[in-house]
């Protein structure tokens, strides 16, 4: 119609205008008003423009999980697998496919702050979808603001970025993409692990600076082979980072809610406690795979470090609200712990001066690890028949679901409990604002 060809040109323009037309670009996509509105915040593309030039022809074909869930099955994609499909102008493939049914699409990076782009579009927002490596908060207060809200669809695993308790309250279904980058997180968990372990962040930087002093690079440098492995939750990333680690021929340890199969302790040699408490004395690697809910919120406080081997490393790929942000800091610097990576920040985007950006001995990116680009195919498929069967009037699948019918429902109700995890997400407004 007139106005998406306005609004095209107007993009067109943008493009030919140098930095400022590219970074209108890279924030904001918007088609004409339709029957649904759907609101997506997603990251930024990337600075040397889009599309990027892949490293890649293809990605391996992936049908199906180890507990014998199936991957996304969507009737069509608009998209070919290993494309960057998380950024703005990738809009996850959805573009084609929501207009053609009559849909509004409006996807923005500006997420953050009452008078963001996000913000202005939410009063009407049907549907909300955005990605746990940059989310779009939805607070209580913004769940009362959403009037006409129906769903919000986590492009990924892990919805404590809703608040759950209040979506319950308001009838909001939360869904996400269950197990689609559950191997993804676990690689990047066993990569920093022997990052930490090896020493390797520092060893590299020696490269890069010019310099060769091999006593620098490994007196903070272990082997891990016969270290006690630990990871608190033993849900798909956290089994998967066991069975990873098991043939390195370390001493495996879990804790979980739901304890594992005897075959599946047997198989690994699994030792099994309680709690956390019970086993981060004994490990000297704690990986943390738990989600983030009011349960969890801070568990790595100063007390719970304090009772951690000396020397312990620390890797946190759940989410960085587990951990109390200072606790770490303090734990690093008097060497309590030995290392901490991780790739998961409260919030997310983290102000420019977040301490975990300076502290010693860390080996964090940004929340990278479920967002490569074959995760990303597995997901924004998810999105897409999550989509299908909502506009359909099919149900979703279980393993989708987190909350539903005011309740939590389906992976939800076997991982969550109601609550609010996202108090203190206004914090990232500050990254904008600095950066």
């Amino acid at each position: 119609n007139l106005l998406a060809k306005i609004e095209k040109m107007v993009f067109s323009t943008l493009r030919v205008l140098g930095k400022n037309g590219v970074r209108a670009q890279r924030h904001f996509h918007h088609s004409a008003k339709a029957q649904a509105k759907v609101l997506m915040a997603l990251y930024e593309d990337p600075v040397t423009g889009y599309p990027p030039k892949y490293a890649r022809d293809d990605i391996p074909t992936i049908t199906g999980y180890a507990d014998g869930q199936t991957a996304p099955t969507p009737k069509g994609i608009d998209f070919q697998p290993g494309e960057l499909l998380g950024c703005v102008s990738g809009e996850l493939g959805l573009r084609k496919y929501l207009e053609a049914n009559g849909h509004e699409l409006v996807v923005t990076a500006d997420k953050d702050g009452e008078n963001s782009e996000f913000d202005q579009h939410l009063a009407d927002a049907e549907i909300v979808i955005s990605q746990p490596f940059y989310p779009a908060y939805m607070t209580e207060e913004r769940i009362a603001k959403a009037k006409n809200l129906k769903m919000c669809l986590t492009a990924g695993i892990g919805s404590d970025h809703v608040a759950l308790q209040a979506a319950c309250e308001k009838n909001v279904t939360v869904t996400e993409v269950t197990f689609c980058n559950s191997i993804s997180v676990a690689e990047h968990v066993v990569m920093q692990i022997l990052a930490l372990v090896r020493n390797y962040i520092p060893s590299h930087k020696k490269i890069l600076e010019g310099g060769w002093n091999i006593a620098d690079c490994v007196q903070r440098a272990y082997d891990v082979e016969g270290m006690h492995v630990g990871t608190i939750a033993a849900g798909r990333i956290g089994l998967a980072v066991l069975r990873r680690m098991h043939p390195f021929d370390v001493k495996l340890h879990y804790t979980d809610r739901h304890r594992l199969p005897a075959e599946v302790e047997k198989e690994l040699n699994l030792t099994f406690h309680e709690t956390a408490q019970d086993l981060v004395k004994v490990c000297d690697v704690v990986t943390i795979n738990c989600p983030l809910h009011p349960e969890t919120e801070h568990m790595f406080n100063d007390e719970l470090l304090s009772t951690m081997k000396r020397g312990a490393y620390i890797v946190n790929t759940a989410r960085g609200k587990i951990c109390d942000r200072d606790a770490i800091v303090r734990a690093l610097e008097s060497g309590q712990i030995a290392g901490y990576a991780g790739d998961v920040w409260f919030p997310q985007p983290p102000p420019k001066d977040h301490p975990w950006r300076s502290m010693p001995w860390q080996a964090m990116t940004p929340h990278t690890s479920g967002t490569t680009l074959s995760a990303q195919t597995r997901y924004a498929a998810g999105v897409r028949e999550i989509l299908e069967c909502y506009f359909e009037g099919k149900p979703i699948r279980d393993e989708y679901l987190i909350a539903q019918n005011g309740a939590l429902a389906g992976t939800g109700a076997h991982s969550y409990s109601q609550g609010n995890a996202t108090k203190g997400s206004e914090e990232a407004v500050g990254f904008s604002k600095k950066n």
